[in-house]
């Protein structure tokens, strides 16, 4: 009687074991898990604060070309033609995620517009993140999409190249929207007015500039349209970097503290599985007595 009750408790105690010990290797897996991911979010973070220190210098570098050609429009007093209502939005995001609500902003600024006017308006994607956001509700409403945008910094190429294919399309007056930067861990989501051909040679003081021909307005408005997209392609890749930093430290910190959680956790499974098995040793040894 007594024999066969201490095999029954020995059996149960290896079942009780056997479960501890698949805890623990749970535990020590997802612990594992999470400092592996401490390392990305850590190595992320550098990545981007050096990326943010060349974003941040070349933006100073490229405020004037922004504040240039916004200037020439409000001197110009350039107004939209009136008989057009048809309307332009460019959505400045990128291709790369994990950055905090930069894209989201930029997205929910372009729907809220798209809402008020979707048969006049239409959208022009820089980066696929912005795509994928306006793509299952406004689909028909977008006109082009840039790719691979965010990888390299943006250049004054890009931006030209942009600005040429945007012109091609028939607006009367249009919008960039996009992040402006503030400070590492501020930015605001802003727009800067877009202007079509017509409306530009409609201006009442544009003959102060030049004497203005068909050809000469084409490339004042290529220029400055490509002017605005460079600086707000800057304005974004630094909001973009600092964002992205911030996000970084924070998932570093919570993985600190997850790890802090789970550590504990294993420590306290480790002593009871080890109490669990010294008190079946006791009472088998007991049992037999």
């Amino acid at each position: 009687m007594f024999a066969k009750t201490g095999a029954l408790a020995i059996n149960y105690g290896n079942q009780q074991q056997v479960r501890g010990m698949a805890t623990l290797k749970a535990i020590s897996l997802r612990l594992k898990s999470v400092k592996n991911i401490q390392k990305i979010t850590q190595s992320m973070k550098m990545v981007s604060a050096a990326k943010y220190t060349k974003a941040e210098r070349d933006l100073k570098q490229a405020r004037p070309y922004g504040e240039g050609a916004k200037s020439f429009y409000e001197k110009a007093e350039v107004a939209p033609v009136s008989e057009s209502p048809d309307k332009i939005l460019i959505a400045l995001t990128s291709d790369r995620g994990l950055c905090g609500a930069v894209h989201t902003q930029v997205s929910r600024q372009i729907r809220n517009e798209l809402c008020e006017d979707p048969e006049h308006t239409r959208v022009i994607c820089i980066g696929d993140k912005s795509r994928a956001i306006l793509q299952r509700l406004f689909g028909k409403n977008i006109l082009m999409v840039a790719h691979e945008v965010g990888r390299k910094p943006p250049t004054f190429v890009d931006a030209s190249k942009i600005a040429q294919e945007t012109s091609r399309y028939n607006f009367s007056s249009g919008k960039i929207i996009f992040n402006r930067f503030k400070s590492v861990v501020s930015y605001t989501t802003s727009e800067l007015p877009l202007f079509s051909q017509a409306a530009i040679a409609a201006a009442p003081k544009l003959s102060i500039y030049d004497s203005i021909d068909s050809e000469v307005l084409q490339s004042y408005m290529e220029f400055s349209m490509a002017s605005l997209l460079y600086y707000a392609m800057k304005e974004g890749a630094c909001s973009e970097q600092s964002s992205r930093m911030t996000a970084m430290d924070n998932a570093s910190k919570n993985a600190g503290e997850m790890i802090d959680k789970l550590t504990l956790t294993f420590n306290r499974t480790r002593q009871a599985v080890i109490t669990r098995e010294l008190i079946e040793i006791i009472s088998g040894a007991a049992a037999l007595e």
